[in-house]
This record gives C-alpha cells, structure tokens and sequence, in this order.
C-alpha cells in the first residue's frame, strides 16, 4: 500500500509540474526573456494569452492604456494591458517595464521589457492590419491568438507539444531588427528558436487561410527545432514546414504552387531541388523554392505516409540526405529527385 500511496504521490507532483499551469508560467517566463532584448519596441506592448501561445504586440501611437479582448479560448472577459514604464520602487525584475495578467483568471504577473520565414502565400491576398486601431486592434489580437492555438496542435500532432510566443512588432523596421541577421524582406513571419516575428506589413495582407499556413509553417519550425539545426538540407526544413502549414488549409495544389505551377505548365520542369541559396530573402524564384520543396514533402507523405516523412526529417539532422533516404524511403537521391520532378509535372501540367 505504502507503494501505491508513493506512485499516487509521484504522479500528482508530475501533473502538477507539467500542466497547464506550469506550462503558461514558462511561456510567460520566455515571454519576459525577449521582451528584455528591445525594451525600445515592447514598452508599451499588449500581452495576450491564448490556449497554447503568448501573443506580444508592440503598442501604437494614441491607443487608451487598457483594451478589452473578445473571448479567446471560451475564456470570457480576458483582458489586456499595455506594459507601462515602472514607476519608482515598482517590482519589475529589470525595471524597465510591468503588464498585467492577460489569462482571464484575475491573476497578475509582470515583463520586463525584452530562422526560416514564411513568403506570402500564393492566392492569400487579405486585408486587416495586425494590431490596428480600437476595436479592430481588439479582434485582431484575439484572431490571432485563435489562430496560434489551432497551428499549435496542427504542429503538435506531428512533432509533440509546442507553445510559442507570437512577436507581432509595430513597423518592418522593429521586425527586421528582430529577426537579424536574419532577412524578412519578402516574408510574411519568420521563426526564432521559440517564438514567430510576424512582419506586420505582409502579414496584414493575408487573407485568413494564408494566414492559417503562415502561423503553421512557422509554429512547425519551433516544434522542430530549425533555428537550431544547421545540417537538415534547406528544402526538407521549409518543404516540411509547407507541408504542415498546408495540410489541413483546403487550398488546391495548382493554387499554392501558382508560380511554379506557371513555369511547368511553360515546359520548364525543375530539374533539381533547391538550394540553400534559392530561399535567401530577394531570389528570384524564392516563391517558387518553397513550392518545389512543399511538393518533395508532399510527395513523400501521399506516396510513403506522414510517419515517413517525420522520419526522414528526423534522420536527415545527421547531415546525410543520402542515407536518410536509404533508410526511411529505400530510395536514394537520383532516384529520389526524378520522383519527385515527375510528380510535379503530374499535379501541375
């Protein structure tokens, strides 16, 4: 009895250590860490969180000191509020800034002060700024801690649990000094190691569905830890992102693929997969890059299955495509590669 008495204690400390509680509480924590990197940008900032998300958005301009989100994850009455300046003798931790508790549960916590990227998806064009003005900024924010969520569990079922911290600074100026030294020029968001810098330009220009793929693509990038690897080939990490982010979003393959889908229909098939430089920020063919790559991991899925291709992600962070290949698929990358042109010119011609 005494035995079961101690595993009933074991796992109540267990649940309690990595439940909802503890696990909002290390969001917060990483939530505060970034925000401490640019106090200039997130003073002022509103803090929203979600279900499985933090969203942190830098204040604009002439905006009231308090704004009242609408529910988000049937939480009614959450609220935001706009980190302030701390007053002399305030606890901040650093001084520089404090918000308040945005769970809707009337608690308080204070911040201080604190990749790959996604191109704007072919036939996305939407409207509605990210973080506008009143009640539009109201929807907004709460839009998009809804839609963080629901890409967190898309993300999740694949590569497990992932709760991230949605950047969504004022101007492209503040993102590009987030994401350096990576580039968002072109991009509509790019992933850090455990957070999504939204550019707020394009990202606004999204329609809803583009924006679904955009959070997905990015949010997969954290559960699978891109920022941190250096040796997985570039079209395999942001094909495999693609993939995701496009799973469940209904939207044709002729459509999301539109610009390669041109050059095919042209008489000019691929002939290889991308490189690393055909994703650099300004290439020429950066949209169709992330096509070709979002059709391998397409291909691999509906021709060997979903746990083949996490597999072969997972087996090509060793560096070698060549006997990630051999062992997850039984091919190898010649064979590999005319598989996949041919499979680009039947969904596309």
């Amino acid at each position: 009895m005494r035995v079961v008495w101690l595993w009933a204690v074991l796992a109540g400390l267990l649940a309690a250590l990595t439940g909802p509680s503890a696990a909002a509480d290390s969001l917060a924590r990483r939530g505060r860490e970034l925000m401490r990197e640019h106090p200039e940008i997130w003073t002022g900032a509103v803090i929203l969180r979600g279900e499985r998300s933090l969203i942190v958005a830098a204040r604009r301009p002439g905006l009231p000191a308090r704004i009242t989100l609408p529910d988000v994850a049937a939480r009614p009455g959450a609220e935001a509020r706009f980190a302030r300046p701390a007053a002399a003798g305030e606890a901040s931790g650093d001084g520089t800034a404090v918000v308040d508790d945005v769970s809707g549960t009337g608690g308080a916590a204070a911040f201080g002060g604190s990749g790959g990227g996604s191109p704007v998806p072919a036939g996305s064009a939407g409207s509605g700024v990210p973080g506008g003005e009143g009640d539009s900024r109201s929807r907004d924010l709460a839009d998009l801690a809804r839609r963080a969520d629901r890409a967190s569990l898309v993300a999740g079922r694949l590569l497990g649990p992932v709760r991230p911290v949605i950047l969504v600074p004022a101007t492209t100026e503040q993102a590009a000094t987030l994401s350096a030294p990576a580039s968002v020029t072109g991009l509509a968001a790019v992933a850090a190691v455990d957070s999504v810098i939204v550019e707020p330009a394009a990202f606004a220009r999204l329609s809803a569905a583009g924006r679904d793929v955009v959070l997905t693509h990015e949010i997969t990038h954290i559960a699978a830890g891109a920022a941190l690897d250096g040796r997985t080939p570039k079209w395999l990490v942001e094909g495999f992102a693609d993939y995701v982010g496009y799973r469940d979003s209904g939207i044709p393959v002729a459509r999301a693929a539109a610009e390669l889908a041109e050059e095919v229909r042209a008489g000019r098939l691929p002939r290889e997969l991308p490189g690393p430089g055909d994703f650099a920020a300004g290439s020429p063919r950066l949209a169709q890059a992330y096509e070709e790559a979002w059709l391998a991991c397409r291909y691999v899925a509906e021709r060997y299955g979903e746990r083949a291709l996490v597999a072969l992600y997972r087996a090509a962070r060793g560096g070698d495509l060549s006997a990630a290949l051999s062992r997850t698929l039984g091919t190898g990358p010649a064979g590999f590669t005319a598989a996949w042109r041919a499979y680009v010119q039947d969904r596309l011609r």
